[in-house]
């Protein structure tokens, strides 16, 4: 189960975080994985640990939020490959603030990564994608992307953007043989979040506050995220589309 042998995918913001675990995990299902990043280093540094590992995998430099872009990376990677089976759509920015303590600027800026990021690579794939009537797209939400979350009203709007951009192309393009849902996670605890936390005068309270918004008393790791979406680009997710695949320790459960 879940294999993805011989099938080509790319994951954004694959050089850190979710977007690592989640390349990392795609070739050891036998993907190869198209890195792409914003930074080059750490880019060529997960595709470095793949194929060193035995798998498959090279790095594209990218920045989600240029549309130009995006179409140049596509059009290289129809290409060399000629057609791409898995976009997870990974790369995303937060901001802290309510909407006094926020700015315009701070909308468009995590709009054009969260949302347009999204819209601009779906774009790009989609009309091979259709053509081969054959596609999985993953798009990485969050449970802020459900529930509001304090302090968060940029990056919640954006989220919410994702889950309404999600659904509403599933329901325009699966019927052309493209599965297309988001994950909702709750709070990971990755590279980014651990500096963050040692920011805080305590960083342990900090922790124990960050930990209790789930039900299950703790972060969730980037491999949970991973395993989630192997299995929404695997053929057992076949009848899987326009969903949000939520995980988030039980956390829009209720309090």
């Amino acid at each position: 189960m879940f294999n993805l042998s011989d099938k080509i995918t790319l994951v954004t913001g694959a050089g850190s975080g979710i977007g690592a675990a989640i390349a990392q995990t795609f070739a050891q299902a036998g993907a190869f994985v198209v890195i792409a990043d914003i930074s080059e280093a750490a880019g060529r540094s997960v595709a470095s640990q793949i194929v060193d590992g035995g798998g498959g995998a090279e790095f594209m430099s990218l920045d989600v939020s240029n549309a130009s872009n995006c179409d140049a990376v596509a059009t290289s990677l129809l290409q060399k490959h000629g057609h791409l089976d898995a976009l997870v759509n990974n790369a995303g920015i937060g901001c802290v603030g309510t909407a006094l303590q926020s700015t315009a600027e701070d909308l468009d800026r995590v709009y054009g990564v969260n949302v347009r990021g999204v819209f601009n690579l779906s774009k790009a794939f989609l009309p091979r994608m259709i053509e081969r009537k054959s596609g999985v797209i993953i798009n990485l939400a969050s449970v802020g992307g459900i529930v509001g979350i304090r302090d968060r009203v940029v990056y919640c709007t954006t989220k919410f953007a994702v889950v309404g951009l999600t659904k509403s192309m599933a329901l325009d393009h699966s019927h052309q043989g493209v599965r297309i849902n988001c994950i909702c996670p709750g709070r990971v605890e990755t590279p980014f979040v651990q500096a963050r936390l040692a920011e805080y005068p305590d960083p342990e309270k900090a922790r124990r506050e960050m930990s209790s918004t789930q039900l299950t008393g703790k972060m969730l790791q980037p491999s949970e995220v991973a395993a989630a979406a192997l299995y929404l680009a695997s053929d057992e997710a076949a009848s899987v589309t326009g969903t949000t695949f939520m995980i988030d320790g039980g956390w829009t459960a209720g309090k």
